[in-house]
């Protein structure tokens, strides 16, 4: 215990439920600190173990800020995994904190259910200096709209972190983050129920932390998260899909109703076609005709108008 670093805040939350050392729930409360402990394929922060059978199954659940890098966020928990269970000797159910990450276990199914009967503050000492109205609706609209991203987020990560202009042309910070295996609503009204919390903690402060099991927040007026987590996005369940080819068909604004006028009009070019060659064929045949009847024996005569025009037309 004296070799790990101490938890922000830590609570053994149910007294009334105590283990034997040795017994069932021990032992599996031991199994899932060491899974916990020896995974390295988990790389977003967020693990959820169960083991062992009721009245001794053991359910864990382990968070890491959303801006932490792996190697950070596994080296917290192993001091968390290591550290809790002396703070909490023989207790069913505890909970700790450090900066980068939090561990909790318990008797009762914890997975996707919002818990925030258990809250803790920490705040900057210094005050806001002026303009303490436009302070604090500066910093509800900024966590009220990083609440809505990570409310909004996947099952791996409910995170976010931003940005926005405070009075006397300071920086306003802010980080929120829930637990991922709570619904978008839970995350929201956790959240919201947690800003709630401001007056009783920070108010007026330039910097401040609202922390519950399922969710928390903090904001600052200096930087204090990973910068590259303002566009860091969340990841994804399943791969993207792959990408469109670069060659594509040609482009056509053609409706279902415009396709249906093309094909009218290539039946009318096939009709009429036909027609304008069989009033030729007949043209011709009667030209033909004219030359045959005529008797060779007979003098030339004057061509009257009538098969002047036959002959032009023939020709």
């Amino acid at each position: 215990a004296i070799a790990q670093p101490d938890f922000l805040y830590h609570s053994c939350l149910n007294d009334k439920f105590n283990y034997t050392s040795n017994s069932t729930y021990h032992t599996n409360l031991n199994q899932v600190l060491s899974s916990l402990s020896s995974n390295t394929e988990i790389d977003y922060g967020f693990y959820n173990f169960s083991y062992g059978k009721s009245p001794d199954k053991v359910y864990l659940l382990g968070l890491c800020r959303g801006d932490a890098k792996p190697d950070i966020c596994r080296s917290c928990l192993n001091n968390a995994t290591s550290l809790l269970p002396l703070l909490c000797p023989n207790q069913k159910e505890a909970i700790g904190w450090y900066d980068y990450c939090m561990l909790r276990y318990s008797l009762r199914n914890i997975f996707g259910i919002m818990e925030d009967t258990l809250t803790f503050y920490m705040w900057n000492p210094f005050n806001v200096s002026a303009n303490y109205d436009q302070f604090s609706q500066d910093l509800r609209i900024l966590l009220d709209s990083k609440r809505v991203q990570a409310a909004a987020g996947g099952s791996l990560r409910k995170f976010a972190a931003g940005n926005a202009t405070a009075p006397n042309n300071q920086t306003l910070y802010s980080l929120v983050q829930c637990t991922p295996d709570l619904s978008d609503q839970d995350c929201s009204d956790c959240l919201a129920g947690a800003m709630g919390e401001i007056p009783n903690c920070c108010d007026g402060k330039q910097g401040g932390r609202v922390i519950k099991p399922s969710c928390n927040f903090r904001f600052e007026v200096s930087l204090f998260y990973d910068a590259t987590a303002d566009t860091a996005s969340s990841p994804s369940l399943s791969p993207p899909p792959p990408p469109v080819p670069s060659v594509s068909p040609p482009a056509s604004n053609t409706t279902p109703a415009a396709k249906g006028k093309e094909s009218n009009k290539s039946q009318t070019v096939i009709i009429v076609v036909p027609i304008i060659s069989f009033v030729v064929l007949i043209i011709i045949s009667f030209c033909i005709y004219l030359i045959r009847v005529r008797k060779p024996r007979e003098k030339p005569q004057p061509q009257s108008n009538s098969t002047y025009l036959v002959l032009t037309l023939c020709l």
